[in-house]
């Protein structure tokens, strides 16, 4: 799912106020951290991660990295922090604004 412009800046606002429940250390992108990342997308549909000064990635492609394993959507990224998103299909927690898939289709 692609955000647009609209709801990026919906989630920045919810995600303000979220602390990092997600830290990236030494080990990297290990497939335990990955797991976990996937676990807390699945429960909050947004997450805050932080990766510390001792992980061995890049900041500037991290985010795309984490996005992309765990088939999320990069919100924002503040210097260590990195806000993902992904919609959980079953049960979705988040009301986007101007989300295609919810508005009404009676208008013609």
């Amino acid at each position: 799912m692609k955000l647009i412009a609209k709801q990026r800046q919906f989630l920045k606002g919810l995600g303000h106020s979220l602390k990092p429940v997600i830290q990236v250390g030494k080990d990297g992108l290990s497939e335990s951290v990955l797991s976990s990342i996937s676990k807390a997308l699945d429960d909050h549909e947004l997450i805050k991660i932080n990766v510390l000064e001792t992980a061995d990635l890049d900041r500037k492609i991290a985010p795309q990295l984490l996005a992309s394993a765990v088939n999320a959507e990069v919100v924002q990224t503040l210097g260590r922090k990195i806000l993902l998103f992904r919609r959980n299909k079953k049960k979705p927690k988040i009301q986007l604004p101007d989300t295609p898939e919810l508005k009404d289709t009676r208008e013609k």
